[in-house]
Formats: structure tokens, C-alpha cells, sequence
């Protein structure tokens, strides 16, 4: 970990020490520490792509974890330089890795290029965009990789904490995100009545999600995007430590878990994908009860709709397959007949060439529902 995100853990963790001495000395009796209470907050330095864009704050903030504690999460608001048009977007950024290195308002190498081409557009339109890193990168705990609620209420949350900082913003916020975060967005969009108090979702945006992992899982042993599923076992861990990873990794696959915490996305890809089935697993495949858990934590659509969806796969996609989408994921959420939802099929479009493709078209779409 560097020197700058040690001091800003660091940070957070004095800051999380002040709010638990003013609440048990000095707070209201049976008060809690609100979702979305900024503990801290500094100037962030942008990409290139969005500082003449916008200005960026980077901030700490409570969530909820999954067992109702109150959790912290990181993450930018970046408030548009003109244009303004004081409602507020997420950005939900797809998978970066499990370490505190891998948050992306901590390193811009973990910044992709596909996100930062996403936020320019939103930008664009005038509205503030949070871009929430998710708890557990760059805050104490491991990361619930691909837990669904984990990454919604960071979300919704990331909005609450922008108003905190800024009166001006309305109630009136969309959700855009893409892979792990277009699964995140779909649980937002499930969960916001219930968990946003008095904010208003007007639509959803998910490119490439996450889905129908019983389906998808047992796919994954012995191809190249085998440290993916890795991690999934791992976020499973974070909110399940009875399930320990080590009962179903092979011997070979155990010995490479280090480059969970020494490297991000592309380092844990480039160390399990050469792996054969058998060496990444025992027997060389999942236990069901361990396909049934990761389902349980990582489906989305286990419930209706409450905002319009605009759901986005491309047809080359390599890391989630396009029939996964366009068949079961598209069924589900329309089936539940709650919310209209649009699908766009990207002709040609691997996994981060459909975010490219489409910024405009995302942008459009979210101005038209909150017009």
C-alpha cells in the first residue's frame, strides 16, 4: 500500500474512533451513525479525461453491511464545472481487484479508460457523478466482491453523502454501471424504495452485468478468466467466513492467492489463467452448495424492478456471455412486469467496447428519465 492511501486509512479509521466517541458519550440515546455521513473529505485529483470537466472531491462515508453494522466506503463526488444541473448520477465501476491498492479513487491506474469515458458523458450533461470504490477497497475489511447488496447501498449511499456535501443536489439520482457494477446497479434498483429514504431513483443503467451465477460459475474452470471466479469465492468469504475458499482451491490455485492483496485485476487474471480445471479446483469443479451460496449473494433480479432499466451487453463479450443476458437476465427482469426495460444488443462489442459504444446513448437515456 502507498504512503498516500496508509495516511488516508489512516484517516478514516481516526475519524471512525471520533464518531464512536461523540455517539457513546455525547450522542442522542439509540442514535446511529447515518448512511451516507461523510467522515472525511479531500481534494481529489481528477484523470485527465474529467478535470476540465468537473471538480473532484475525494471522500470517506458510512454504508450499511450486510449484517446491518454500520460499514465505510471511498469514493469520488465530482460536481460539474458548468452546465449544472444539480441531480446526481452513480458510476459503478466494474471489477478492479480485492486489495486497498485496487480502489479507484485511490489509484488512477485502476481507473479505466471505459469508466472515465462514461463519466465524461455524464458530466457533460450537467449532473454531479459519484463513483462509490465499494467497501473494502481502501477501508478496513476485506471486499464483498460481487455481494450485491454490498455494492447498492454503497451506491445509494454515495448519493446521500454528495448531498452532505452539497445542499444544492436534489432527491432525483440515476445509477449507470458497468460489469460488477452493473450488477451492483441492479440490486440498487431492487433495494431503493426500501433503503434510499427520501431520495428517488429515476432509472438504471447496467452494462455487462454479473448474473445467474448457477449458471455461469461452473463455466469458469479452466478459461482464461478463472481468477475472476477466485475472487467471487473470496467476497464470499468476506460476508460468510464460515466458507473458507481453501476447502475448494486446488493445491496449485491456494499457492497463488498472494496476488489477491499484491496485485489488482489484470495481475490476478494474468496468475490463474493458465490453469487447468483441476488445478484451480478440487475435482476440478464446484461443490453445488458453493454455487447455491455465491448465487444467494451475487443474482441479480432475485426481485423486482423499481425504476426503469436500460440493460446493455455486447455480443463479443469475453468476460460475461452475452446469452446470459439477452436470455435469462432480460427474462427475469421482465417478467416481473413492475418497470419498463430496454435492452441494447452492442453488434461486435467485447466487454469494455460496449461502454465505449454506448456513453451517449446511456447519457441520453438518463436525461430522458429524469426529464
Amino acid at each position: 500500500m502507498n504512503s498516500a492511501l496508509l495516511k488516508w486509512v489512516a484517516a478514516i479509521n481516526v475519524a471512525l474512533v471520533c464518531a464512536a466517541i461523540l455517539f457513546f458519550v455525547g450522542g442522542p440515546a439509540g442514535a446511529a451513525i447515518a448512511p451516507g455521513t461523510v467522515i472525511v473529505s479531500g481534494t481529489a485529483t481528477l484523470p485527465a479525461e474529467l478535470s476540465s470537466l468537473a471538480n473532484g472531491k475525494r471522500i470517506a462515508y458510512t454504508t450499511t453491511a450486510l449484517n446491518g453494522a454500520t460499514a465505510t466506503a471511498t469514493g469520488l463526488v465530482m460536481t460539474p464545472k458548468s452546465n449544472r444541473k444539480n441531480k446526481t448520477v452513480v458510476w459503478g465501476h466494474g471489477t478492479t481487484g480485492l486489495a486497498d491498492k485496487c480502489a479507484p479513487s485511490a489509484s488512477q491506474a485502476v481507473f479505466w479508460p471505459e469508466a472515465r469515458a462514461a463519466i465524461a458523458a455524464l458530466l457533460a450533461k450537467g449532473w454531479t457523478v459519484t463513483a462509490p470504490d465499494y467497501p473494502g477497497l481502501g477501508t478496513p475489511g476485506a471486499h464483498p466482491y460481487l455481494v450485491g447488496l454490498s455494492e447498492a447501498r454503497a451506491m445509494i449511499d454515495s448519493v446521500k453523502a454528495a448531498r452532505n456535501l452539497d445542499n444544492k443536489l436534489t432527491t432525483q439520482y440515476a445509477i449507470d454501471g458497468h460489469s460488477q457494477g452493473g450488477q451492483g446497479a441492479l440490486f440498487a434498483g431492487q433495494i431503493a424504495p426500501a433503503y434510499d429514504g427520501a431520495l428517488v431513483l429515476k432509472g438504471v443503467s447496467s452494462i455487462a452485468p454479473v448474473s445467474n451465477v448457477q449458471i455461469f460459475a461452473p463455466l469458469i474452470p479452466g478459461t482464461p478468466g478463472q481468477g475472476y471466479l477466485v475472487m467471487g469465492l473470496y467476497g464470499l468469504n468476506a460476508v460468510n467466513p464460515a466458507f473458507d475458499p481453501n476447502s475448494v482451491l486446488a493445491a496449485p490455485a491456494k499457492q497463488k492467492t498472494s496476488v489477491l492483496q499484491s496485485g489488482c485485476l489484470y495481475e490476478v487474471l494474468a496468475a490463474y489463467e493458465t490453469l487447468t480445471a483441476e488445478e484451480l479446483l478440487v475435482g476440478g469443479a464446484l461443490p453445488q452448495p458453493v454455487i447455491d451460496q455465491l448465487a444467494a449473494n451475487d443474482d441479480p433480479a432475485q426481485s423486482a424492478p423499481t425504476a426503469p432499466v436500460l440493460l446493455i451487453q455486447g455480443t463479443d463479450d469475453e468476460a460475461v456471455p452475452y446469452g446470459l443476458t439477452a436470455g435469462p437476465l432480460l427474462d427475469q427482469l421482465t417478467g416481473y412486469q413492475t418497470q419498463p426495460v430496454d435492452f441494447v444488443s452492442v453488434d461486435g462489442a467485447n466487454h469494455d467496447q460496449t461502454v465505449f459504444a454506448t456513453t451517449g446513448q446511456v447519457a441520453d437515456w438518463i436525461a430522458a428519465r429524469f426529464a
